[in-house]
């Protein structure tokens, strides 16, 4: 007898939707509101999820801020309907969080490439 389990990342895109004047690059953009997670999966059906994070993307420029777990999860569930731009710190134009626009594989960690897909992150 043999058992299939294992570790992986995942990233859920929430859905929010508001448009806000970017302050990294200037131009009107999209926030996108994602939530990344670890999960422990056993014969391919996810079991449990730990280390939730929320992130907050502008779709213009790719600027990445971290939520705020109690604001992450009011979006989640629907609750909250607008982000305040000026709360959020996308770090002054430096990206600490990084993507990859190929898998969206998000990771703090500084990459050169992506360890899930292998293209170069941004």
């Amino acid at each position: 007898m043999f058992f299939i389990m294992g570790i992986s990342q995942k990233e859920k895109k929430l859905n929010f939707n508001q448009l806000i004047p970017c302050r990294c690059c200037g131009k009107y953009g999209r926030i996108d509101v994602f939530m990344t997670y670890t999960y422990f999966m056993f014969f391919f059906i996810p079991i449990f999820r730990w280390n939730k994070q929320y992130y907050a993307r502008m779709n213009c420029c790719g600027c990445v801020a971290e939520l705020s777990a109690e604001l992450g999860k009011a979006i989640e569930r629907g609750e909250t309907a607008e982000l305040n731009p000026d709360s959020l710190d996308f770090g002054n134009g430096e990206n600490p969080v990084k993507y990859c626009s190929n898998c969206g594989f998000t990771t703090t960690e500084d990459y050169r490439f992506c360890p899930k897909c292998g293209r170069q992150m941004e």
